[in-house]
């Protein structure tokens, strides 16, 4: 009988691999300020999200949310939206860990090598959005596995905070008090 051993990550090598992480996001944030990429600016008629997180936001919503009733572009822009607002009633460091994730998912630079994905968001497919999210789902790094978390929590948070998504499987929606 074989046994099949995990590899050992030494202190070291754990060491080694997030000294270089932070070199290589550093260096791609520095890159997107210095060329323009990476606008501060929110779309227009947000208040937080910046025009680049949109396509990443939508791509990543629809697969989560699946075969809903009522996912349909102009409901995905609505949880959007509404995701938008949310933001905007958040802290300023919130927001600040928020744009710097949606930032590096969107950069080509960043997004291929921690995403899987390599060209852009508008032509990735459900099972190509679908294979990054269980990779950051599994992963061994705790920094991927919150990052899975949030873009989770956040988008199944928009999307059930919208009144089209209650009536579209027959829940009333919250009593009025």
């Amino acid at each position: 009988m074989s046994t099949i051993s995990a590899p050992q990550l030494s202190r070291r090598s754990l060491l080694k691999l997030g000294l270089g992480a932070s070199a290589v996001l550093a260096t791609a944030g520095l890159t997107a300020t210095l060329s323009g990429c990476s606008s501060d600016a929110p779309a227009s008629g947000f208040q937080v999200l910046r025009s680049s997180d949109i396509p990443m936001l939508t791509a990543i919503m629809s697969t989560l949310i699946g075969p809903h009733p009522a996912l349909n572009p102009a409901n995905l822009d609505g949880a959007i939206a509404q995701l938008d607002k949310t933001l905007a009633w958040t802290s300023t460091a919130v927001q600040k860990q928020l744009t710097d994730l949606f930032g590096m998912l969107s950069m080509g630079l960043t997004r291929g090598p921690l995403t899987g994905i390599w060209g852009s968001w508008e032509n990735a497919t459900d099972e190509d959005v679908r294979a990054f999210l269980e990779r950051w789902r599994d992963s061994r790094l705790d920094m991927l596995r919150q990052g899975h978390s949030a873009l989770n929590q956040l988008l199944q948070m928009a999307w059930y905070a919208t009144p089209v998504s209650w009536e579209a499987v027959g829940y009333p929606g919250p009593p009025t008090i």
